[in-house]
């Protein structure tokens, strides 16, 4: 088997460790908002958004010090894991013992008033997520994806069925969105036996030379992720706070990011893609940067994505009528308008992962901070100014704009360090029209739902075979040209 292959074997594995978890995630949301009101799951979804920014935080981008470390000429893995793990676990311990403490004053502050425990489950999960980190780490360089996937795959099974368990059979309204927090703290405490034997063999070790140097590689990564993970998550929180006192008529802030944080989970689908594509890129961008038609290359792979991104953004959004019941409390129907422009943000968010790859293959990576700051920046502003005047909505469009402009900047950046042939007319008219067919579509109505289905079926087999008849000759002309592999 050749390298290549194997690779790509490996990153398939990789993917679904990652995207069948979230997957499952995605199945059990509709259960939850069976169960809880807007406000309740507004809570919920405002704690998770800065569980996200933690782990970043937690974690101070050690994980890839230690693949950079440990991958050296002569390196001595089991120390450079040893002291990735130390320092690891001395920033987890700080930050989850703090937490703790301050947890009575932290729930008040978060709208969650008399539920300490809330951040309890939560310091005791981020805990647990991190000190696994560095472990995870090391099965993906001693090239165990299987083992990684079973890991990643049996949490969330296990949460799965516990989610089930708690919501269905042993339900008590005082604990509410507690139960969501216990599931996710048992589950991963599976972790801990998984990587018990990797656990008890590590040893507290502190390098005078290498740890400091492993900081300074680790700390801009951590900077770059703290920025992707504000301009993630950041809408929830300015919500909570920025929202106009009853802006909609009769219902709080809290039902505000309820519905919102409802409505988001439908981009998950766009995000899916978005996560495996970048997977697989990664790895094929770095084995094909010296073949000579690399630029031609990443330009028609870039191309591609966004066809089959307006794919799914016109899919989905053109079929949230359906979708709509996958939410069996009505109320949350009120946001289904965010859908539309979060996925055309995600299908950005994918377009900005291909252009990076300039920074990337150049070891210009400083780059991708200083453009991710400027994102998180945005997203502050855009959020300060849109949810006063247009709530939710103005939310999910400060997400589009964000990673569009991400996606331009690194777009004229790059060309001046690495040029790529992009067929930026081309790929702009594709979003542009599906974006227009989107709205057209949405506004033609039919009294019977199996002729609206039918219908928008129908307009989705039309695009396919436009796209069709426009690229068959360009993808002919690529391979003859020797631009796409065969």
């Amino acid at each position: 088997m050749s390298k290549i292959k194997r690779l790509a074997g490996e990153t398939v594995l990789y993917g679904l460790g990652n995207i069948v978890p979230r997957l499952l995630n995605f199945i059990l949301f509709p259960f939850h908002t069976i169960v809880f009101k807007p406000a309740e799951y507004g809570v919920f979804t405002y704690l998770m958004s800065f569980v996200a920014l933690l782990n970043v935080v937690y974690s101070f981008g050690m994980e890839t010090a230690y693949f950079r470390f440990a991958l050296k000429p002569g390196a001595d893995q089991k120390r450079i894991f040893n002291i990735a793990q130390t320092a690891v676990i001395s920033v987890s311990t700080f930050f989850s013992v703090s937490l703790i403490i301050a947890a009575p004053s932290l729930t008040t502050m978060m709208d969650a008033k008399g539920h300490s425990e809330y951040i309890i489950y939560l310091a005791a999960i981020l805990f647990i997520d991190n000190i696994v980190a560095i472990p995870f780490a090391r099965l993906r360089l001693e090239k165990k994806p299987i083992q990684f996937s079973i890991y990643r795959i049996s949490n969330v099974v296990i949460l799965t069925i516990l989610t089930l368990y708690f919501l269905f059979v042993v339900y008590d309204p005082t604990v509410g969105i507690g139960y969501i927090f216990l599931a996710n703290l048992i589950a991963n405490a599976f972790y801990l036996l998984f990587f018990f034997k990797t656990l008890v063999s590590w040893r507290p070790t502190f390098d005078r030379d290498l740890f400091p140097q492993m900081t300074r590689y680790a700390y801009p990564i951590m900077i770059t992720g703290v920025a992707g993970t504000i301009n993630e998550f950041f809408s929830r929180a300015a919500l909570q706070q920025w929202l106009p006192e009853n802006f909609y008529p009769g219902k709080s802030s809290a039902y505000a990011v309820g519905v919102f944080g409802a409505g988001y989970k439908f981009s998950v689908l766009m995000n899916l893609t978005v996560q495996a594509f970048r997977m697989a890129a990664e790895p094929f961008f770095f084995s094909n940067v010296s073949n000579k038609n690399s630029p031609q290359l990443f330009a028609r792979v870039n191309h591609y994505f966004i066809i089959v991104g307006c794919f799914i953004m016109l899919a989905v959004s053109i079929n949230v009528d359906i979708l709509k019941f996958i939410l069996r409390n009505v109320e949350y129907w009120d946001a289904l308008d965010i859908v539309p422009p979060l996925l055309l943000g995600y299908l950005f968010l994918g377009v900005y992962y291909n252009l990076s790859v300039w920074f990337k293959v150049t070891d210009k990576t400083y780059y991708g901070t200083i453009i991710a700051i400027g994102g998180a920046v945005l997203t502050i502003l855009l959020n300060l100014f849109l949810i006063p005047i247009a709530g939710y909505l103005g939310s999910s469009w400060a997400t589009a704009i964000v990673y569009g402009t991400m996606a331009i900047t690194c777009y004229f950046i790059g060309q001046k360090f690495y040029p790529i042939p992009y067929p930026i007319l081309a790929g702009t008219g594709y979003i542009i029209v599906t974006y227009l067919l989107i709205y057209l579509v949405n506004d033609i109505t039919f009294s019977n739902q199996w002729i609206t289905t039918s219908f928008h079926f129908g307009v989705l087999l039309l695009f396919m075979l436009a796209v069709y008849f426009m690229e068959r000759n360009k993808w002919r002309a690529d391979q003859n040209n020797h631009v796409l592999p065969n």
